[in-house]
């Protein structure tokens, strides 16, 4: 079955898997004193800057975690869009594990505005009042959309000047970054982002994340100590910095992203137009999002493996993966065509 279901879904590049096994040979000190975590470290400051703070981690929502951890305290809140993965996905594990309190804001596109934020921003000083201080954005966002450098610098800005602090969720900044055609510090510390999260897991890696921090007054040996209280120290470091050197190494990250985000563009171009199917957003990333008849939406499902988004009002969620093939485009674009015939 061809799936477009999730990149998370697709396997690990070739060459990721490769600089594991290269990596598994012999000791080597544990908890990231190794050389690989080293070079994986090196590697991601030649990227966004030399003062780059580097916590690798298992996976996205524990990177989000620690990451959230160096910013708010339990009386304080994150402001993100009502789509955002730590709103959705995460099964609440951000306000269990943090205390603090997510407030979500309807957005068309899920990409969050200056002005959004300033709706959001009262109750300061106010006892009985969850306290405003980190705005959380995707980038990509979860509906494939992306935000422009100028849009990210303006709502840095404007969260800078109201005291408070971004997070980026970079679990696909890859496809972003390829998308607008500019370096990953471009889109990150360079508009004002204090701390993100890197994503290397659907691009290609067999489970690799990092908490990147820019700012200075946050990390530091207090996020050492989050990392092994929150589960996210491995012992073994060696391997999930191996898989991050690998996406680092002749820019693997910016061609797998490339590729992903290609092939949700010949998506979208080879089912729009048909009768009875709407393309909801915009083809920036790698998803495409549309509505179509539920009974279609089963009946594709028979056959290839993707998701329903929003059983209120059909809408689909089909995403491209660097290993997705033009053939396995065309094939399921001529499903649907036949199934909405």
């Amino acid at each position: 079955m061809s799936s477009f279901a999730s990149d998370n879904y697709a396997p690990a590049h070739p060459a990721v898997l490769k600089a594991v096994v290269d990596a598994n040979v012999g000791p080597s000190p544990a908890y990231g004193a190794d050389p690989w975590t080293t070079e994986a470290k090196r590697r991601l400051r030649e990227h966004f800057g030399a003062g780059t703070q580097v916590y690798l981690t298992f996976n996205g929502t524990g990177a989000n975690v620690l990451g959230l951890q160096s910013m708010v305290t339990s009386w304080q809140s994150v402001l993100c869009a009502r789509t955002a993965h730590i709103n959705v996905d995460e099964a609440g594990a951000p306000e269990k594990l943090l205390g603090c309190k997510v407030i979500s804001v309807d957005t068309p596109d899920g990409k969050l505005t200056p002005e959004a934020i300033r709706a959001e921003h009262w109750g300061v000083g106010e006892v009985h009042h969850s306290q405003p201080r980190a705005v959380l954005i995707t980038q990509s966002t979860e509906l494939g959309t992306v935000y422009s450098p100028d849009e990210l610098a303006a709502l840095c800005r404007q969260a800078h000047e109201l005291d408070m602090v971004v997070y980026l969720d970079g679990a696909r900044i890859a496809n972003a970054a390829a998308y607008l055609g500019c370096s990953l510090a471009q889109i990150t510390v360079d508009v004002g982002v204090d701390a993100m999260t890197f994503g290397g897991t659907k691009n290609g890696a067999l489970g690799a994340e990092a908490v990147l921090i820019f700012n200075e007054a946050l990390g530091g040996k207090p996020l050492e100590f989050s990392r092994k209280q929150f589960m996210q120290l491995s012992s073994k470091m060696r391997y999930a910095a191996s898989q991050i050197t690998a996406l680092l190494t002749d820019d693997l990250w910016l061609a797998n992203a490339q590729h992903a985000n290609s092939m949700a563009q010949r998506l979208a171009a080879g089912v729009r137009g048909l009768s009875g199917l709407t393309i909801t957003q915009p083809v920036q990333a790698n998803a495409v999002f549309a509505i179509l008849p539920t009974a279609i939406t089963r009946t594709l499902q028979e056959s290839f493996a993707f998701y329903e988004w929003n059983q209120a009002t059909g809408e689909v969620r089909w995403m491209c993966a660097w290993d997705t093939t033009e053939a396995e485009v065309d094939a399921f674009c001529a499903a649907v065509a036949t199934a909405l015939a």
